[in-house]
C-alpha cells in the first residue's frame, strides 16, 4: 500500500552528514535496496521526483538504511528502511516513525516532510518511507560545536531545544490523530518492569550485579507521581536527533522509532540528563561549553512554556538514570556472552558507564528519600 504526496516547496534535508559525498549507483549499490524497482516505485507514488537518483548514505538513525535522493532536475528527498538481517520485533518501525511525523508535520513541532510509504517487502525487501531533505545536522561533540554556533548562538539553541520538546508536550494526541501510538497509563510502572527484566536476566551473562539496580528499582516503584494526561513522548531526544539549522534552531526531530505515549516530564527528564555542563566529568560532550544554559534554567524555561509542575523532576531524572543504567547492561551482557564482536570496544567503560548510572540515579533521588 502506497501514502504518497506531492513534494512541498520548502521541502527540507533530513539526516545529512558532514563530509557526505554522493555515491556513483552505477559503481555502489545502495545496501539494503533494489535500486530499479525503488526508483520505479517513487516514480509512480511521488510528485515532483524524477528517477534516477544519486544515492548518497547518510550516517546516523540507529543503523537504519538512510540515503538522499539527488534527481536530474535538482530536488532532493530522503530515503529510509530498517538494517538487513533479523530484528527485534519492534525495532526499527518504520511505520511508527511515518505515522509520527505525518501527524506531527501540521503541528509546530518541526519534522520532515512525509511524502510517500511503502509498506510492500515485495519492493525492497523491507518498508520503507519517502521524506523531505532538511537543512540541519545533529550536534554530537563539542568540537562541532564550537566550529559551527558561537556563545551568543548557544543560548538561542538551548531554548529552541527545550521549547520543540514542550510544543510536542502541548499536543493532544488524540487530536492529531496519534491516540493509538501506545498505552496512556502507567508510563513509568511498565518502563519500571520492562527495565527491571532487562537487568535481571542480564546478570548472568555480564557477571555483574548491583545491589543499587535492586534498592532504587523498589523505590522509584514504590513512588510514582501521579501521571499527567498521556502525551507524544520522544523517548531519545537530545540534540543527536535534531537537525539544527545555521540559524541555531531545531529545523527538525528525527528518530522517532521509539517514541510512544507517555509521561511527559520523564521525556524531558532524559533530555536534562543528556545535557553535560562545563566542569562535569563529560569531557566532550556537545553542550558542556561556554554559553549554553544549564539544566537548571532549562527546566525553568520548559515550566513556563508547558505551565507544568516541576517539583517532582528529581525523581524523572533518578529514574532515567536507573533506566539508562539497565540499557548499558543489557548491552554489556550481550558483549560478554559473545553475541556482538568486541573488537574496539572498551568494556571496562561500559561496566564504568553502569555504576556512574547508578550512583547518578541515587544522587537524584537522594533529596526525596
Amino acid at each position: 500500500m502506497a501514502h504518497g504526496g506531492q513534494i512541498p516547496d520548502n521541502a527540507y534535508p533530513a539526516f545529512p552528514e558532514q563530509g557526505s559525498s554522493p555515491m556513483d549507483p552505477q559503481e555502489t549499490k545502495p545496501e539494503g535496496y533494489d535500486v530499479a524497482a525503488v526508483e520505479a516505485w517513487i516514480a509512480g507514488n511521488v510528485t515532483g521526483l524524477t528517477p534516477p537518483f544519486t544515492w548518497t548514505r547518510l550516517q546516523g538513525g540507529h543503523s537504519n538504511l538512510t540515503y538522499r535522493l539527488d534527481d536530474p532536475e535538482g530536488r532532493v528527498a530522503v530515503i529510509r528502511r530498517p538494517p538487513q538481517g533479523e530484528l527485534l520485533p519492534k525495532a526499527h518501525d518504520m511505520s511508527r516513525e511515518w505515522a509520527l511525523i505525518s501527524a506531527l508535520g501540521p503541528t509546530p513541532v518541526p519534522v520532515a516532510p512525509a511524502m510517500a510509504f511503502c509498506e510492500s517487502p515485495d519492493v525492497t525487501g523491507a518498508w520503507f518511507y519517502v521524506m523531505g531533505f532538511v537543512d540541519g545536522r545533529p550536534l554530537y561533540n563539542s568540537d562541532e560545536t564550537e566550529a559551527r554556533f558561537d556563545v551568543e548562538d548557544r543560548r538561542t539553541l538551548a531554548w529552541s531545544f527545550v521549547d520543540v520538546l514542550a510544543d510536542l508536550h502541548a499536543l493532544d494526541p488524540d487530536e492529531i490523530g496519534l491516540g493509538e501510538l501506545g498505552k496512556k497509563e502507567d508510563y513509568i510502572g511498565r518502563q519500571l518492569r520492562t527495565w527491571f527484566r532487562s537487568w535481571t536476566s542480564s546478570v548472568e551473562d555480564a557477571e555483574y550485579d548491583d545491589p543499587r539496580a535492586h534498592e532504587l528499582q523498589e523505590f522509584l516503584a514504590a513512588n510514582i507521581p501521579d501521571q499527567s494526561p498521556a502525551r507524544v513522548v520522544h523517548g531519545d531526544y537530545g540534540l543527536h536527533n535534531c537537525l539544527i539549522g545555521a540559524d541555531a534552531h531545531i529545523a527538525a526531530v528525527v528518530d522517532w522509532e521509539i517514541s510512544t505515549l507517555g509521561d511527559p516530564l520523564a521525556d524531558l527528564a532524559y533530555a536534562m540528563n543528556q545535557w553535560a555542563e562545563p566542569g562535569e566529568d563529560r569531557e566532550g560532550a556537545a553542550t558542556a561549553m561556554p554559553g549554553f544554559p544549564s539544566r537548571t534554567d532549562l527546566a525553568a524555561r520548559y515550566a513556563e512554556r508547558s505551565g507544568r509542575d516541576l517539583s517532582l523532576l528529581d525523581y524523572y531524572i533518578g529514574f532515567n538514570w536507573w533506566k539508562s543504567a539497565c540499557i548499558v547492561h543489557g548491552v554489556y551482557a550481550r558483549y560478554c556472552a559473545g553475541k556482538k564482536s568486541t573488537e574496539g570496544v572498551d568494556l571496562d567503560n561500559f561496566r564504568m558507564r553502569i555504576g556512574q548510572s547508578l550512583g547518578l540515579s541515587a544522587q537524584a533521588l537522594a533529596p526525596l528519600r
